[in-house]
């Protein structure tokens, strides 16, 4: 098996560089060689190597080790996690205990035995794979706590659309096929997103979100792609990008739809060949992702108007999921509303709240054009604002009704989004924060709301 640890010689002589290498091509895939030590921080940038073998000396007749000491101390300095193995014919204890205190990691003799490197490498190698599924590990752990929220990784319905909804997740979750989510604003998308991924072979490994709304486009290639050290003026340390932090996984790209012409082609080339590239990196990784993307956007529309490729269309939707609109299964409001309340009861330590017929059948008559998101925030609100026994239907619906009148039936999903978005900017006296909290969206996406419609 060849390991895909980067291996970097550097040694004056050519005919050693020749014959490590091919030794070592055997057992490693990526082996290079560089005869100049002066090349060696273009030769660490290009090749990113994870272990180097550096000579100790490398002017003619030269048998202090200063100059080899004196690079390791260089390596280390530009890429302090390579570990460096040290190649001398002059193995006296002084130069060794200094090589392994300045940070070597170990040393082989010239002339060598060829088991003696291989067993030497092979022992570093582990050492450096398991740093770098660590490393993974820990990049993982740290995107996933973005993502903690409160979920609902259970599908709530009975009615015969939602048992249509989850007929085609228990069909689809086993496979790895791209799934387009349709739906406005607030029916679940994510909910169904997670439910696809609890449910298919990838459960153990990442599932990873980004709300393409809340993106702005020149961050698109750092927050999905990563990069390096010094890539741009702010980039200190090296990021991985959400798609590579998703490999093995599931990414949700929500509000595909409002994805740039030039970003899309770039995600496309992504999904075509299967590899990223980092901002300021110079080797691709390849990666296995099974990709779900969410839009409430019209996108054929968006194809005929040449605002979104036909192609990347054609790559995220192999198969639709399409939920429908609250308003048209009010037969799960009453499982929802129990639902939300369980949960809020609980966080706001509110154990009597209940909710009466009367409620229930008032909230049913409400057309709900926030969706799932609105009922839940509805209930949330009237758990804190009930003094009583029962949940009061008027701090559910009171700034909803308002918003529902300044609706006309002939309104487009466009129109009535902008209608809502300026009631809500005007009922807070123009506080975004607050707005958002009431629409059940993040700052960020009402900001790309608000400039979609010119607001």
């Amino acid at each position: 098996m060849n390991h895909t640890t980067n291996i970097l010689i550097v040694d004056d002589e050519e005919d050693i560089i020749l014959s490590l290498k091919i030794l070592l091509k055997q057992h490693y895939s990526h082996v290079f060689g560089g005869t100049n030590p002066q090349h060696l921080p273009r030769l660490l940038e290009q090749h990113e190597p994870d272990i180097v073998m550096l000579d100790m000396n490398f002017r003619p007749g030269q048998q202090d080790g200063k100059e080899g000491l004196m690079w390791l101390e260089k390596i280390k300095e530009l890429r302090p996690n390579t570990e460096v193995v040290m190649i001398t014919a002059y193995s006296e204890v002084d130069k060794v205990v200094a090589a392994l205190k300045t940070g070597a990691t170990d040393f082989i003799e010239k002339p060598w035995h060829n088991e003696k490197v291989l067993a030497t490498l092979h022992s570093i190698t582990m050492l450096v794979e398991s740093r770098k599924n660590e490393q993974k590990e820990k990049a993982h752990s740290s995107l996933l706590r973005e993502q903690i929220q409160s979920l609902r990784s259970h599908v709530i319905g009975e009615s015969p659309q939602m048992e249509e909804v989850k007929k085609m997740v228990e069909k689809l979750a086993p496979t790895d096929a791209n799934i387009l989510i349709r739906g406005e604003n607030g029916t679940g998308k994510e909910v169904i997103a997670r439910k696809l991924h609890e449910l298919s072979g990838r459960r153990e490994a990442p599932f990873i979100t980004i709300d393409l709304g809340a993106i702005p486009d020149e961050l698109f290639e750092s927050e999905l792609f990563g990069f390096k050290k010094g890539a741009f003026t702010d980039a200190k340390t090296d990021k991985i990008g959400r798609i590579v932090a998703a490999d093995g996984g599931t990414l949700f790209m929500d509000e595909i739809g409002n994805l740039s012409k030039k970003n899309q082609a770039k995600l496309l080339a992504v999904l075509q060949n299967k590899l990223v590239m980092p901002l300021g990196g110079t080797k691709a990784k390849a990666v296995d992702i099974r990709l779900i993307c969410a839009s409430n956007a019209p996108l054929e529309k968006m194809v005929k108007e040449e605002t979104f490729r036909q192609d990347l269309l054609y790559r995220i939707n192999t198969v639709e999921i399409n939920l429908p609109p609250l308003r048209q299964r009010e037969g799960d409001i009453k499982l929802l509303v129990n639902h939300f309340l369980k949960q809020h009861k609980q966080k706001y330590k509110k154990p009597q709240v209940t909710v009466t017929a009367d409620a229930l059948q008032q909230l049913r008559r409400y057309d709900w054009p926030g969706n799932v998101r609105e009922l839940e925030h509805a209930v949330e609100r009237a758990v804190i604002l009930s003094e009583g026994p029962h949940l009061d239907v008027a701090y559910m619906l009171n700034s909803s009704k308002s918003v529902n009148e300044m609706i006309d039936e002939t309104f487009t999903l466009e129109e009535a989004e902008k209608k809502i978005i300026q009631h809500h900017l005007q009922t807070t006296g123009g506080n975004i924060s607050k707005a958002a909290a009431e629409l059940g969206i993040t700052r960020a996406a009402l900001y790309r709301r608000m400039k979609k419609h010119e607001i």
